[in-house]
């Protein structure tokens, strides 16, 4: 029996080229076969879409970001909407939202049954930030699926090889410390794997998530700006606004002359 053990050891540790690890992820692939492979290629891809997702929402969060700092120093000093529209990018979110609004506004004079203009703009608004939040929470879904499944996965892979190893020890006919602790720690590699896949996609689930929350916010403080300067005929503005015009005529003021002096 011992004999079938000491054989089993020196051929995982002969199949190795000289100063590689015999009880490796490459030998524990090796050894594991389709379902060792399977598993791994699953970890993989998730991992890839996982950052994939993460880099191509924060461009586009930071995009949306950036958008945002433009408005709030330069669209409301404009003469009317249509103007300000024109000075915000085309593929803006904040355009979208400027845009719809119009169309709103232009589409309700053509209702037969009377709506308050208040309530269908409001509904138009409401109904564009929808659309941009429900674009930026794209993809998502499936950081959150990854950070569930992730290690269950993983799992499934270590289950495979220590019953693969289970079943080896049990042809050798007796156990051993050196004959379980290499097909078992090859087999546990499959649940580290999975960890590591699955803690970034939460971690970047939730970053992302906060992002998306903080550019709604100024998504619906942005709408609600454009629905007040609408029902007010141009009248109403962020109070940012409102505050820039005093410091700007005080400015534009030409300074008054200084008193003449005296003659002696």
């Amino acid at each position: 029996m011992l004999t079938h053990i000491a054989l089993f050891a020196a051929e995982a540790a002969a199949g190795a080229p000289a100063g590689e690890n015999p009880y490796g992820l490459k030998a524990a692939l090796e050894q594991g076969g389709l379902i060792a492979w399977s598993t791994f290629i699953i970890l993989v891809g998730m991992s890839i879409v996982s950052f994939y997702i993460l880099f191509t929402k924060l461009f586009e969060q930071q995009k949306i970001l950036n958008q945002g700092k433009k408005v709030r120093q330069s669209f409301w000093s404009m003469t009317s909407l249509k103007d300000g529209a024109n000075k915000l990018d085309k593929n803006s979110a904040y355009r979208q939202i400027v845009d719809d609004a119009l169309v709103a506004q232009e589409q309700h004079t053509k209702l037969t049954d009377p709506v308050e203009a208040h309530d269908w703009l409001h509904g138009s608004l409401h109904r564009s930030q929808g659309m941009i939040k429900s674009k930026l929470a794209g993809g998502l879904a499936f950081l959150a699926t990854v950070g569930a499944t992730a290690p269950f996965v993983g799992l499934f892979g270590t289950v495979i090889g220590i019953y693969r190893a289970l079943i080896k020890i049990g042809l050798a006919g007796q156990a051993s410390i050196d004959a379980v602790a290499g097909p078992v720690g090859e087999a546990l590699i499959m649940t580290a794997l999975g960890l590591v896949v699955a803690v970034p996609a939460v971690l970047a689930f939730n970053w992302l998530q906060g992002r998306n929350k903080a550019i709604s916010e100024e998504l619906s403080d942005f709408s609600n700006d454009v629905l007040g300067y609408m029902m007010s005929g141009g009248a109403v503005k962020p109070q940012t606004a409102v505050a820039a015009r005093p410091a700007t005529a005080a400015a534009a003021k030409p300074a008054a002359p200084a008193a003449a002096a005296p003659k002696a």
